[in-house]
C-alpha cells in the first residue's frame, strides 16, 4: 500500500505518475518482504524540497529523507535510497 501526501508541493497528474514510476521498484521489493506499507510526503521548505518516506514491513520499520532544490531530484534520490534499503532488508531475511 502506498500513501502519497504532497503537502505544499504542487504536482500535476503527470508528475504524480512519474513519481509512482520511480517508486515501482521499491514497491515490488517491499511486497516481496511482506506486510508492506509506504507513506511518501513531500514538502517545500524555503527554496528546497524535502521528500520523506516511512516504510513499515515485516522486516522492520525505517524512514528515508532527501532534500534538493528540485522536487524531481529529491523524489528520484528518495526512490533510489528506498530501493537500496528494501533490497538490503530482503537479503538479510534470506
Amino acid at each position: 500500500m502506498i500513501k502519497l501526501d504532497v503537502g505544499n508541493v504542487l504536482l500535476k497528474p503527470s508528475h504524480r505518475k512519474q513519481l509512482m514510476g520511480w517508486l515501482r521498484r521499491a514497491v515490488r521489493l517491499g511486497e516481496r518482504v511482506g506486510d508492506f506499507a509506504l507513506t511518501v510526503s513531500m514538502e517545500r521548505i524555503g527554496r528546497r524540497y524535502e521528500a520523506r518516506a516511512l516504510v513499515h514491513n515485516s522486516a522492520g520499520d525505517f524512514d528515508c529523507r532527501s532534500r534538493h532544490t528540485d522536487w524531481r531530484n529529491a523524489a528520484r534520490d528518495l526512490a533510489s535510497s528506498l530501493a537500496s534499503r528494501l533490497h538490503e532488508q530482503q537479503l538479510l531475511r534470506v
